[in-house]
């Protein structure tokens, strides 16, 4: 797993939550469970994870610390935190090489990365639309995520992480082929009131 992407992918959503008008925190996103802010609190807690995972810990050992919410009353500033903290665990000498311990079993750190990377770039996308910013994954993300992910898509949704998949034109994007295969419609937009 590319380090460089891992940091791509986070950039991305870094760009899009600077975008969050304080009006927004409650709109609604295409993961119909979620509003922004609970997104948000997803992806954030999802990189705290990367720390202590990457360091060899066990679900078990990191208990429920980030349980429910993870971003209090300054919730980019734990972003910019969160973020750091993940990249430095992952660009750290070795780190790929490592066996995290994850709830679903052992797994070598860089499929760990791969997974959280293609959490990310998915959530993004999620991010973007319940905002109204652009939502095109960055220069090189729709390759990664569709290699890794793609082969991996209905064991993901056996899991519960998406939705029965849209059904979408055979010409569509790479991009709206991965949306559609997530659960997600690639038109999705939010009601407007």
């Amino acid at each position: 797993m590319d380090v460089a992407l891992f940091k791509l992918a986070i950039d991305g959503f870094g760009k899009r939550l600077d975008a969050v008008a304080e009006t927004q925190w409650t709109a609604e996103t295409p993961d119909t469970d979620w509003d922004v802010r609970t997104l948000v609190n997803h992806v954030v807690g999802e990189l705290l994870w990367v720390p202590p995972m990457l360091d060899g810990k066990t679900t078990e050992e990191v208990g429920d610390r980030f349980d429910g919410d993870v971003l209090g009353d300054k919730p980019r500033a734990v972003w910019v935190t969160a973020a750091a903290e993940a990249l430095e665990a992952a660009s750290a000498p070795g780190a790929q090489e490592r066996i995290t311990h994850l709830s679903f079993g052992d797994f070598p750190a860089s499929d760990y990365l791969g997974q959280i990377t293609s959490d990310v770039i998915i959530h993004s996308w999620d991010l973007a639309r319940a905002i109204g910013v652009d939502d095109r994954f960055e220069a090189g993300l729709g390759d990664f995520v569709n290699g890794f992910l793609g082969p991996q898509v209905e064991a993901w949704r056996a899991a519960g992480a998406f939705g029965p998949a849209v059904e979408v034109a055979p010409d569509v994007s790479v991009q709206d082929r991965l949306i559609a295969a997530t659960g997600r419609s690639p038109s999705w937009q939010p009601r407007r009131v």
